[in-house]
């Protein structure tokens, strides 16, 4: 079950978005070659606390995880896809550096994602995978109408990304965003039309694509627990915003993230 959210509610989260978009913005601003996560982790929670907001990742403890996690980002490099655990190793020029971030602010929460090319790119196609990737998310944000439902969502995503020939992590897709970071419904990336749940005016989701270049769905846990790769060791690129649907269309929530 599920609770729809008031306007007012839904400004809260917002409030909580442009937060999330600040400081999102400030990491991808000091992203370079040589620079390590750990540091751009130290930025955030910089950041985060300087808005008057709490790190939602820090200490989170999901069922499927070992430990709680260590930091207040998400920090996955070329093929990591997800999860990824900032580390002290320094960011190489065409790097793919894909940031995850929520936090809460006066109780409710937000929560986006982006990817960037660290320095000049190594190729055209890493390039292309952002892209398709921010296109798969432009698209998804698209179908987010009242009286659409949830499956249109996840095929104007899985149309994208399937026609630019790129994979998406299996079994993984968006959620329901609120008082928590993870509430329901499931957001697919893959579905199909006129199928699911009818989305209606004040359901407040987060939808995210991740995209594997080289055109598999499948992945692998680190070592750590968290970190999921790519099968494969393709590059991988996540992109999220936080929305609302609303009786004008959907409305981006975390409009101040980064594009790419």
């Amino acid at each position: 079950m599920f609770a729809l959210k008031t306007p007012g509610e839904i400004d809260a989260i917002a409030a909580a978005g442009e937060v999330v978009g600040a400081v999102l913005t400030a990491i991808g601003e000091h992203a370079a070659p040589g620079v390590t996560p750990d540091e751009l982790d130290m930025l955030a929670a910089e950041q985060i606390a300087a808005h008057g907001a709490k790190a939602t990742f820090l200490h989170y403890h999901p069922q499927f995880a070992p430990t709680p996690y260590p930091a207040v980002t998400c920090i996955s490099v070329n093929d990591a896809v997800v999860h990824g655990i900032p580390t002290a190793v320094p960011l190489e020029p065409g790097d793919i550096l894909s940031v995850d971030l929520a936090v809460h602010l006066d109780g409710w929460c937000a929560d986006a994602a982006f990817s960037m090319i660290v320095g000049e790119p190594r190729s055209p196609k890493d390039q292309k995978l952002i892209d398709t990737t921010e296109a798969a998310l432009a698209a998804g944000i698209a179908a987010a109408v009242p009286g659409a439902r949830m499956g249109d969502i996840g095929h104007a995503i899985s149309s994208v990304a399937r026609s630019a020939r790129f994979g998406m992590l299996r079994d993984h897709g968006g959620h329901g965003v609120g008082r928590a970071m993870h509430e329901a419904p499931h957001v697919p990336n893959e579905g199909k039309r006129r199928r699911g749940l009818v989305l209606q005016p004040g359901l407040v989701i987060a939808i995210e694509p991740m995209l594997q270049a080289g055109g598999h769905d499948t992945y692998r846990h680190d070592p750590d627990g968290w970190t999921l790769r790519t099968k494969d060791g393709s590059r991988a690129a996540h992109a999220e915003h936080t929305i609302a649907v609303t009786e004008d269309g959907p409305r981006i929530l975390t409009a101040s993230r980064p594009p790419h």
